[in-house]
């Protein structure tokens, strides 16, 4: 049997999968009940806790951690244009990206590198020098 939710709120694992933050429900219910959602900075134990307007969601995703405001609550999973009306997203921007290595340069169909050439880009990359230990 279903319990009807007060007015103005819904479940948290509902609200999730409306805003598009999950692509399916199970997977909403499993992050809240993992401890990956914090509403208003309280971590929550199950995925029937309550959401209204205007509460803070904390949600702990690999690589990335979002901080979203409820704006609205939502009545169905619409188009990603009508979840984002449902949140403010006031995450953190990301941490800049690592330099990445530069890459040897070669001619296509030059084959295989020739031992100098190894050398060579061994040189560039910094891996010329010997750890005797």
């Amino acid at each position: 049997m279903t319990h009807p939710e007060p007015q103005g709120t819904i479940r948290i694992d509902k609200w999730l999968w409306y805003a598009r933050i999950t692509k399916s429900r199970t997977l909403a219910q499993k992050l809240a009940v993992s401890g990956h959602v914090r509403l208003n900075k309280e971590k929550i134990a199950a995925a029937k806790q309550a959401v209204k307007p205007g509460d803070i969601l904390t949600i702990t995703m690999p690589r990335r951690l979002l901080v979203l405001k409820v704006l609205q609550l939502g009545t169905r999973r619409g188009p990603a244009p009508e979840a984002q009306t449902l949140y403010e997203d006031m995450s953190p921007p990301p941490p800049p990206k690592e330099e990445a290595i530069p890459v040897a340069k070669r001619e296509a169909g030059a084959g295989r590198p020739t031992k100098k050439d190894r050398r060579q880009i061994a040189r560039i990359r910094g891996f010329n020098e010997i750890d005797p230990f």
